[in-house]
This record gives C-alpha cells, sequence and structure tokens, in this order.
C-alpha cells in the first residue's frame, strides 16, 4: 500500500498550490481520502476529504472555499487545489485513506473528533511540505 503526495513548495501569500495524492495496493473505489495538514507544534488536523464511491465532498471551516479536493479514479489520485492561500496555511500536508466510510462522516470526524479521526485513518503517505509567506 502507498499512498504519495506531491506538489508542495514554496508560495507567496494570495497564490495556489495543487497538492496530488498518488494511491496504490489497495481498492480505491472502497476507500474515502482525506488531506490533512500539521504546522510545526500543533496537532494533525483534516482539511477536506472525498468519498471515491461517489466523489461526494467536506470541508472544514479553515480551507472552505479556498480548498477544492478532487479525485480521479482512473488514475487513483486525488488532488487537493489550494487558492488565496495564507500564511497560516504553511504545514505538511498528508493523505490518508479510511475505508467504508463517507466524505460526510469523515468529514465531521475531522471537524469534531480531529485526534480520534487522525487515529482512525488506514493509510497515509509521507507528506508534502507547503510554505505560504508573506
Amino acid at each position: 500500500v502507498q499512498l504519495v503526495e506531491s506538489g508542495g513548495g514554496l508560495v507567496q501569500a494570495g497564490g495556489s498550490l495543487r497538492l496530488s495524492c498518488a494511491a496504490s495496493g489497495f481498492s480505491f473505489d472502497d476507500y474515502a481520502i482525506g488531506w490533512f495538514r500539521q504546522a510545526p507544534g500543533k496537532e494533525r488536523e483534516g482539511v477536506a476529504c472525498i468519498s471515491n464511491s461517489d466523489g461526494s465532498t467536506y470541508y472544514t471551516d479553515s480551507v472552505k472555499g479556498r480548498f477544492t479536493i478532487s479525485s480521479d479514479n482512473a488514475k487513483k489520485r486525488v488532488y487537493l487545489q489550494m487558492n488565496s492561500l495564507k500564511p497560516e496555511d504553511t504545514a505538511v500536508y498528508y493523505c490518508a485513506a479510511a475505508y467504508g466510510t463517507t466524505a460526510q462522516a469523515l468529514g465531521q470526524g475531522m471537524a469534531v473528533r480531529p485526534l480520534h479521526t487522525v487515529a482512525a485513518m488506514d493509510y497515509w503517505g509521507k507528506g508534502t511540505l507547503v510554505t505560504v509567506s508573506s
């Protein structure tokens, strides 16, 4: 099983980046994929997720309206388009997979039970660093 993130980098505030998560070794359509981030000295938190079975999505309030999650099931890839980036978006961004759940359920877990949700994910990538300068 592998999840490999790419697309991170340094960008000025107000700019955009597109992250990619390439999945292999598991039945992609049976999983929901979440994007999480961890800033220095802070807990890992979820920001967006997508259900690969029906394409439904969920965003946490911190990124709603700025970030867009999408997936290409044929390529087994999930993307996170990040616009209007702010310095507080600086973090290592991870993708993670959860079996047999929906974006709504996973997203609500991100919002109200963040530590539990992080612990409950089945697979994780190693992360990609996003730095937003002011």
